[in-house]
């Protein structure tokens, strides 16, 4: 037996607005950051966990998830890895906590924080990686950590038991799939706004003819001409049997999305993602249906399972983003793979910022092996940005993430390198009490 002896969290900010790499419409000059969480055990184990955010911040996000972790220090950690549905409730369920969401922003984030290092843990100590620990429960045991409520009007506990089940027989088939093929990814390194023309033009060429990737994203809406002349550029660049997506990060309102987009659909585009803001779901099924066959995507910035149902139930888009840190952890993106698949919508998770390519990879497996069965038409976003902070990196062959077999979700930092980049001193959290 063994407790929860210590949660550190760190301040974590990379200078990535000096280069422009991550400048869109709406965030014209990030430094990415990651509220990163050690949670250790008086016999030495850790899991590990993170919030990824562009900056300014972050600093909210360590504190939230040093209130949050005061429940947990002295408790025997295996209660919680053996209950996962109790560490869920006693995260999400805090009556106090819970009137600053509910079940939304920097509080569920920093949940989602604290219950991805548990997963973690229990990952590691399984000697599996994630995807493969989540693909190897029984359908009732994983559903059971699984939180229905505001859901069962779209999603019952019975209906995700058999999603699973249906995949149970085949699903070590699919685990040996992905082991040879990996998972197919698409590339946004050539789409910054921020970049000239010429480096967007050498960033399509590298990432399309030597590293393989079959789709690029560039970020739009900031000067329709622009777009214009971009996308035409980029077109000509890239050649007809490469998909071109394009990114508006939120920014127009639902009639000048339509107008926007109507101008650039002749570059044949394979989505458009974040047309307007994320709250919106009647505006996003407005702008879906006016650009069909056309496909919206969003989610990166949906804030809790119940807007990921509302969208579907609306058909407000046709591919559903989902994001590693966005909402509570693991049980809340599964109960999202289960919505999505439920409702025919095809998911193709954001990525790219520190560390949501490591994480998020392990959930499109899991949806491959035991929810989906899917890979065809489905990516995962890669940017290659600061991948050589983790242990255990991304590795893309072919267009392709390669499949992780380590233990635990991948997402263990290298904390000696990281030094120059720490912000401010760790929260470290050794008891319950107020410190």
């Amino acid at each position: 037996m063994s407790t929860i002896a210590k949660v550190t969290t760190y301040d974590l900010r990379f200078p990535t607005s000096q280069t422009l790499s991550g400048s869109d419409a709406m965030n014209p000059d990030p430094d990415y950051s990651s509220a990163y969480v050690v949670l250790e055990t008086s016999d030495g184990d850790c899991g590990y966990g993170f919030v990824f955010t562009i900056g300014r911040g972050n600093d909210v996000v360590v504190t939230a998830i040093d209130t949050i972790a005061r429940k947990f220090i002295g408790k025997r950690v295996e209660t919680y890895l053996d209950q996962m549905r109790l560490a869920w409730d006693e995260c999400i369920h805090d009556s106090q906590l819970r009137w600053l969401g509910p079940e939304k922003g920097v509080v569920h984030m920093a949940c989602g924080a604290l219950l991805s290092a548990l997963w973690d843990l229990k990952a590691r100590r399984s000697r599996m990686p994630l995807w493969k620990l989540l693909s190897s429960m029984e359908p009732e045991e994983l559903v059971s950590t699984l939180d229905f409520r505001y859901l069962t009007d779209a999603l019952t506990p019975e209906e995700a038991v058999d999603i699973l089940a249906d995949k149970k027989a085949s699903a070590d088939a699919r685990a040996h799939d992905l082991i040879q093929r990996g998972y197919p990814g698409y590339s946004t390194a050539a789409g910054w706004l921020g970049y000239s023309d010429e480096k967007m033009l050498s960033l399509i060429r590298s990432e399309t003819r030597e590293k393989g990737f079959q789709q690029i994203k560039l970020k739009v809406g900031q000067n329709l001409q622009d777009d214009i002349r971009r996308l035409s550029l980029a077109r000509q660049e890239a050649g007809p049997d490469i998909r071109i997506a394009v990114d508006a990060n939120q920014v127009w309102d639902v009639p000048q999305a339509i107008a926007w987009i109507k101008h650039l659909e002749k570059y044949d585009l394979a989505w458009v993602e974040e047309p307007t803001s994320p709250d919106d779901v009647l505006g996003h099924a407005a702008i879906q249906k006016a650009i069909h066959p056309l496909a919206v995507a969003t989610g990166e910035q949906m804030q809790s399972r119940i807007l990921y149902k509302q969208y579907l139930q609306a058909g407000a888009f046709q591919v559903m983003q989902i994001d590693a840190t966005r909402v509570a952890g693991p049980q809340e993106i599964i109960l999202e793979y289960l919505l999505a698949h439920k409702y025919g919508v095809r998911v193709c998770p954001h990525a790219g910022g520190v560390g949501l390519c490591e994480a998020v990879v392990q959930y499109a497996m899991l949806d491959y092996v035991s929810i989906s069965g899917q890979m065809e038409d489905r990516m995962v976003e890669y940017v290659d940005n600061q991948h050589e902070y983790f242990l255990e990196p991304s590795r893309i062959c072919h267009g392709r993430y390669q499949t992780p077999l380590n233990p635990g979700s991948g997402i263990q930092m290298n904390l000696a390198l990281c030094e120059q980049y720490m912000y401010a001193q760790p929260r470290i959290r050794t008891s319950a009490d107020d410190e």
